[in-house]
């Protein structure tokens, strides 16, 4: 895990990113600009560096964060990379608005279980693939060998097996259950990863879309959400589209008034065909 003030500069990093994509700005120009924005006593500065020198030389950022993996995260390098993907519809800007908030709730108090529920909500709201988010959400640092052991097992059974009940299994409330029906001598052959909470919770959505079950565990334990961008303003295209047709409306008013006053010469829009095109006929025809 990366120090405090790391994981600060990271979500300021990513916030700064996600805003002023919205500018249409090219991303090497973003990090140049917010290059020197960033703390200076952190090493976030040289490693924007060297993205913006690859992404400079390769067209992109997702090799270089490979590269650094004892700063960004696997699940970081993997949601870039997905965003980079030519032909998928992860972008660039939802990428960074994920990496954002996943930055800010680990600057916190960041807990095993909120990390998971929080990736693993991203890859399905945003529809990621399972096979490869799973993978790199298992060399997390912030997990320990038991979490990543049983996320590579969640790769291999998610669709087979419910999710709910995949947490519920390695749960408290499973094993408080189990010791009332066989005896409090009842031991698991696997530590439980989950509280009581989450595996009340888990029972209860049994058979239901995970989201339910993400929702649920956001409002009553805390766990941090997954941003959703906002749909694309349509008033924003209201007014030049207005514009464009009250010059239209002005046009055939004039051509209406010049006819009524009979002195519409439409001679003047004829073309000789004999005579070369000038730039100022070639003018109007564009």
């Amino acid at each position: 895990m990366l120090p405090k003030e790391e994981l600060v500069e990271q979500a300021y990093f990513f916030r700064i990113l996600s805003e002023r994509m919205g500018e249409r700005l090219a991303m090497q120009d973003l990090l140049k600009q917010v290059k020197f924005e960033l703390l200076t006593s952190t090493k976030l500065p040289m490693a924007v560096d060297f993205l913006l020198t690859e992404l400079l030389h390769g067209g992109a950022m997702g090799p270089a964060m490979r590269r650094m993996q004892h700063y960004f995260t696997s699940f970081q390098t993997y949601l870039v990379e997905e965003a980079e993907f030519e032909r998928g519809r992860f972008g660039m800007q939802t990428a960074v608005k994920v990496l954002q908030f996943d930055a800010e709730y680990r600057s916190g108090q960041p807990s095993r279980q909120g990390c998971f529920l929080y990736q693993f909500e991203a890859l399905c709201r945003n529809r990621l693939r399972y096979d490869q988010g799973l993978k790199a959400m298992s060399e997390d640092p912030i997990y320990d060998s038991d979490w990543s052991q049983w996320l590579l097992e969640v790769r291999h059974q998610i669709g087979l097996v419910d999710l709910a009940d995949m947490i519920f299994l390695r749960s408290e409330e499973y094993v408080q259950r189990k010791r009332a029906i066989e005896g409090p001598e009842f031991e698991p052959k696997l530590p439980p990863l989950f509280g009581q909470h989450e595996g009340r919770m888990a029972m209860a959505n049994h058979h239901k879309d995970p989201l339910f079950l993400f929702a649920a565990m956001q409002r009553h334990l805390g766990y941090p959400a997954v941003p959703l961008l906002a749909p694309p303003d349509p008033t924003a295209e209201i007014v030049p589209q207005l514009q464009r047709r009250m010059e239209r409306l002005e046009t055939r008013m004039k051509i209406m008034e010049e006819e009524q006053r009979h002195g519409l010469d439409i001679t003047k829009f004829y073309v000789d065909p004999h005579k070369p095109p000038s730039d100022h006929d070639s003018d109007i025809d564009d």
